[in-house]
Order: C-alpha cells, then structure tokens, then sequence
C-alpha cells in the first residue's frame, strides 16, 4: 500500500506538532540533576497515544481514499451526524475535543507548569483526539513526578496516584488567607 502525497503531508505534520511538545519539554527527558525515569503509568500514556495514532491515521486515510476530493474538515464533521448514533457521539467529540480539551490542557498545563500546554489542542486537530489527550496525561505525569523530585520534602507536590501529602503541605492548604483567623 503506497501513501499518497496528502496523507504523507499529514503524517508530517502530525509528527511535527508531536516533536514540537517533547521538544518544548526537553527539559524533563535531559539526564542529570532532578532527572526522572520513565514510569510504568507514562509508559502506558505511550503506548496508548501510539495506538491511537496509528488507528486513527488508519481510518483517517481510509477516509481520504473512500472521499477523495470531497474529504475535508467540512465534510468529516458532517458525516459525525449521519445517524442519531453516531451524532451522539459526535457531537460528545467536538464538545469535548474543540472546547473542553483546550481550556483543560491550557488551565491544567499552566497549574502543572508544562510548557507549550496551548499545543496539544492543534496537535490533537493534526493526529487523534486520545493520542493528544495520552500524550498531555504523560507529560503531565512526568512534571509532576520531576517537581516532586526537585522539592524538599516539606514541599512536596502531590503526584496523581498518590494517597498523602506532606503534612507541611496539608498545613498550607489549611492555613487562613489574608489575615483571617481560623474558626
């Protein structure tokens, strides 16, 4: 099977946009001081984004074939509401993808300092909508697990699947805000 000049400039593209996000987050995979490993929880974000990469491209470029000049964004996105099936759950992936996914990412990259949190909205528009999302999930996970790390231990910072907290830190959350006495 040979791939045709649309769907190599999308495999380009795609892999770009992904290059780009471990490229702006070469920090966290450099060795040395404050490095960390891969956990096993990443890794399962790995292989997750890869596989929802190379099925989507699978049926994406099925799509390309079967619509030939037809095949758009437009066209795509029309064809979500063929039914009420398959409306139901596009109109769940436009939702979630064009609305909910940049705020998320954006917000949550910010409050976890990730850097370029804003490209995996386009990234996800480019490749697949959950390889984007397993991709975030596994930066994610690696910035957390790296400030953790680069902390003392009266500053941690609580990793996703973790059950505690420093009690330094417990105590900060509690503490009154602007000089208000506690109750």
């Amino acid at each position: 099977m040979s791939l045709s000049p649309s769907e190599i400039f999308y495999i380009v593209i795609g892999l770009i946009s992904v290059a780009l996000i471990f490229y702006f987050n070469r920090d966290l995979f450099k060795s040395g001081a404050g490095a960390v490993g891969t956990s096993t929880l990443e890794a399962v974000y790995y292989v997750i984004a890869l596989a929802a990469l190379l099925i989507g491209w699978y049926f994406n470029f099925q799509y390309l074939r079967q619509y030939g000049a037809a095949a758009g964004w437009w066209h795509w996105t029309t064809l979500l509401f063929v039914n009420p099936a398959s409306a139901s759950g596009g109109q769940d992936l436009i939702i979630a993808n064009m609305i909910l996914y940049p705020l998320w990412t954006i917000i949550e990259g910010r409050r976890s300092r990730m850097r370029a949190a804003w490209l995996y909205f386009p990234m996800s528009l480019l490749t697949s909508y959950a390889l984007g999302i397993a991709l975030f999930l596994a930066i994610q996970d690696r910035q957390y697990r790296r400030t953790r790390a680069a902390t003392s231990g009266s500053e941690a910072v609580r990793s996703p699947g973790t059950r505690h907290t420093t009690r330094t830190r417990q105590r900060q959350y509690n503490q009154p805000r602007h000089g208000t006495r506690p109750t």
